[in-house]
């Protein structure tokens, strides 16, 4: 990535590209993430955040919460559903700490 990019550009970069080292490029599921390739995705990419990565049920518990349009596949909408869903509790956790420290 080039450097006139800002930290935030650069998340937001690796972000999309993560999607697209998963998703499906052909087919029926294009431009989607096959339930397969989003459990792998999970278990090598959120196996630090997540608890259960490498459970079956869990995963695929997972996706059905975010498959919006039941299709057995994940688009990039309903990835980022599951990017703000681990991030909501982080930045919420970082203001709890911030205001105890400010006390």
């Amino acid at each position: 990535m080039a450097d006139c990019y800002t930290e935030l550009e650069k998340a937001i970069m690796v972000l999309v590209e993560n999607f697209n080292k998963y998703m499906t490029s052909f087919g029926l599921g294009k431009n989607k993430i096959s339930k397969s390739s989003f459990r792998k995705m999970l278990q090598k990419e959120l196996n630090h955040m997540l608890t259960d990565t490498g459970n079956r049920k869990a995963a695929d518990k997972l996706i059905q919460n975010l498959d919006a349009n039941h299709d057995g596949r994940i688009s990039f909408d309903e990835y980022w559903t599951l990017i703000g869903g681990i991030t909501s509790p982080i930045a919420n956790l970082i203001r709890q700490q911030e205001q105890q420290s400010s006390s």
